[in-house]
């Protein structure tokens, strides 16, 4: 039987860690069928990388590798509901544009189909939509300073909030960690909350993306109304009665289907 490659080696025990507190070289070495001394050289590697941290006769997780597995799940939940919502707000993108995208995963999926974008100028506050764009020749990138916001791959703070006052720019691009039923826009963090108040005031126009499991939750800090934006975006499962409402605010509800 083929011995796997260290780099699908690599990605298993990252897997493992993922799942369980910590592994053992023997026990690495023996699901692989390779010697200690490859796991022991493998772990070296990842933990350059810091993704995980070696012990005495094994290893267990990293914080980098915590951040990114956190964030992993963060994107997977309701995965096909965010992308037919960015499908639906790509088409508001036309070429020679400049966006601001927020930190949320609905946004970093919106970033992913913007990689083919043309002459296009995105100004951001997450390192992770940074990081989905940089490669786009289309795409010039802005990545705002700050303090990057400990669990998550966010940059908030003075510097950010300086950064945004330099910019102008034609669409804000939001997401939501709550949409009260009264249209209210939540955030779980208050000091995003005033990076996304800054985004509105930044752009000529705004559309929220969020999908149905955002109604009706609230968070923390109240970052403004849906009666601040131009356009919501959600999915088909989203409650008739909320998006009524919205609608009476004077927003353009728009609905797509999962």
């Amino acid at each position: 039987m083929k011995k796997p490659s260290s780099a699908v080696r690599h990605a298993k025990i990252r897997e493992l860690l993922a799942e369980r507190p910590g592994v053992a070289v023997s026990e690495l070495a023996a699901e692989f069928g390779v010697s200690e001394m490859t796991i022991r050289r493998d772990l070296a590697a990842l933990e350059s990388n810091a993704h995980i941290r070696r012990t005495h006769g094994g290893a267990v997780v990293g914080e980098r590798m915590i951040l990114e597995f956190d964030y992993r799940n963060q994107r997977e939940r309701n995965r096909a509901a965010k992308r037919a919502i960015v499908a639906e707000a790509r088409k508001l993108v036309q070429p020679g544009e400049r966006l601001i995208l927020d930190t949320g995963t609905t946004t970093l999926e919106l970033a992913t189909v913007l990689r083919d974008g043309e002459r296009l100028t995105v100004i951001t506050p997450s390192l992770a939509v940074a990081s989905e764009l940089q490669h786009s020749p289309g795409v010039e990138v802005i990545l705002l300073g700050g303090v990057i916001r400990r669990g998550s791959p966010d940059l908030t703070g003075p510097l950010t909030e300086h950064g945004l006052e330099l910019f102008s720019a034609d669409t804000t691009f939001q997401g939501a960690d709550g949409i009260g039923l009264d249209g209210s826009i939540y955030n779980t963090d208050l000091r995003l909350a005033r990076v996304d108040r800054m985004m509105r005031r930044s752009s000529k126009r705004t559309c929220v993306l969020a999908d149905h499991t955002k109604i009706g939750r609230t968070a923390l800090a109240r970052s403004g109304s849906l009666a601040d934006v131009d356009i919501f975006i959600t999915d088909s499962a989203a409650p008739r009665d909320a998006l009524r409402r919205f609608a009476r605010l004077g927003v353009k509800v728009i609905t797509v289907t999962a």
